[in-house]
């Protein structure tokens, strides 16, 4: 299950995990966004052991969607070593998340 991660635990849970890490940004009325959840769930059940796999609701977390800049939801950020090193925004299919989680893996 992916990890539900707040403003004050986000540096903790995904920047200093010590893990490339995959966090989606969304909110609770936000269609496209529950059109994306189930496929971030299933990466997370698949890959949840390598990778950090988490959830930044926007509207209960807005010093950390306002520190990456998310602008439009869904956003999926993909994080390295603490960096942002890849982004999609919108719903993308599992293929395309999944390459990415790949790439950030090695």
């Amino acid at each position: 299950m992916a990890l539900e991660v707040t403003d004050s635990t986000f540096a903790k849970e995904v920047l200093e995990s010590g893990k490339p890490a995959m966090v989606d940004f969304w909110a609770t009325w936000c269609g496209p966004c529950r059109m994306v959840a189930p496929t971030v769930e299933e990466l997370s059940n698949e890959y949840g052991e390598q990778v950090v796999i988490a959830k930044v609701d926007v509207d209960n977390n807005q010093e950390v969607a306002a520190e990456f800049g998310i602008r439009n939801i869904p956003t999926l950020l993909f994080f390295k070593d603490g960096k942002v090193v890849d982004k999609v925004v919108g719903v993308a299919p599992k293929s395309q998340l999944e390459q990415k989680l790949k790439a950030i893996m090695n």
